[in-house]
């Protein structure tokens, strides 16, 4: 009797551990089911605001351009017409592609090895460097107009300074902004001197590059260029990559320079897609084809970003990296 009372005594024991496991499983639960029902209720102003301000807008293009619509008549649906005439008729739609693709390659090739160089001279040991940071990234804050209204000073053909310096040194004075051939140029350097945020972002993987491979590189008898290219760049490639990524996708959508400098021109070296937008959208009263154009436009940039991640998976998102 004894030894069936230890047991049932036990038994007792055991069942009131589980049944008071059980309490704490449910009352976890129900704190769980809580906390996701309160980061629900968190996320609707979110996802109401990305709807309105972003979704609703990007399908309205989609369909507006369906359209022909002047913002006072009512609209007339036209089905493809207008997309027909943009790679058909449109006298702007070549000379903008060329344009925008010309001027993303530049921008985002001189960005990146700008900024580059920029964080890794930052990133030594030298005097000022906290200075010369905000001296760097200044350039990324400054209001848009005014940034391309001093460039338009520097670049002015009789009064300038690049020209001064030009006649001082005995070169004849270059029609920057006026000239077919230097447009795109004189504008990729203007994007390249402002490309601040990128090199804060190359800045910070810099200072994440583990110390220890460098120096166990340097007992090896590596030197300066085999660190850097066989440690710094491997370390810092996803940072590379979305700084490419951002650069690309911010200058494959110019529009200030046109707008502040070149009105388009000379000659349409300067009429970029998103300019091309803005003139038949706002001056032309063209909505529909204007919305035609942003969906051509918005294709163009989801293909060179999905052929960006595509070529660079391997590399960024595999298990080694």
């Amino acid at each position: 009797m004894e030894v069936a009372g230890i047991y049932s005594t036990s038994e007792a024991k055991s069942m009131k551990r589980a049944s008071g496991k059980r309490k704490i499983r449910t009352s976890q639960s129900k704190y769980n089911r809580k906390e996701e029902r309160c980061a629900y209720l968190c996320l609707i102003p979110a996802f109401l605001g990305i709807t309105f301000i972003s979704y609703l807008p990007t399908i309205a293009v989609f369909v507006l351009s369906l359209f022909s619509y002047n913002g006072l008549s009512s609209p007339e649906f036209v089905g493809l017409d207008n997309y027909i005439r943009i790679f058909t008729k449109d006298v702007y739609f070549a000379s903008a592609v060329k344009a925008t693709l010309l001027y993303a390659f530049l921008a985002v090739i001189g960005a990146v090895i700008y900024s580059l160089v920029i964080a890794l001279i930052l990133n030594m040991d030298i005097f000022g460097r906290t200075i010369f940071r905000s001296i760097f990234f200044i350039p990324y804050l400054l209001p848009a107009i005014g940034v391309f209204k001093g460039w338009q000073w520097l670049y002015e053909q009789n009064y300038g300074l690049f020209n001064f310096i030009f006649r001082m040194l005995g070169i004849p004075p270059q029609r920057f902004l006026d000239s077919p051939r230097q447009v795109i140029p004189a504008l990729v350097l203007i994007a390249v001197w402002a490309s601040g945020n990128l090199i804060v972002i190359f800045l910070a993987g810099l200072q994440n590059v583990p110390t220890v491979y460098k120096e166990a590189a340097q007992i090896d008898g590596a030197n300066s260029w085999q660190r850097f290219w066989n440690i710094t760049i491997p370390c810092i490639k996803p940072i590379i990559f979305y700084n490419v990524l951002t650069a690309l996708i911010t200058h494959l959508q110019v529009v200030n320079p046109a707008l502040a400098l070149t009105n388009g021109g000379p000659a349409k070296k300067s009429m970029f897609l998103s300019y091309v937008i803005y003139m038949y959208g706002f001056e032309k009263n063209k909505l529909g084809y204007a919305a035609a154009f942003s969906v051509i436009f918005f294709v163009l940039v989801g293909i060179f970003t999905i052929v960006l991640f595509v070529t660079q998976k391997d590399s960024i998102f595999s298990d080694e990296a």
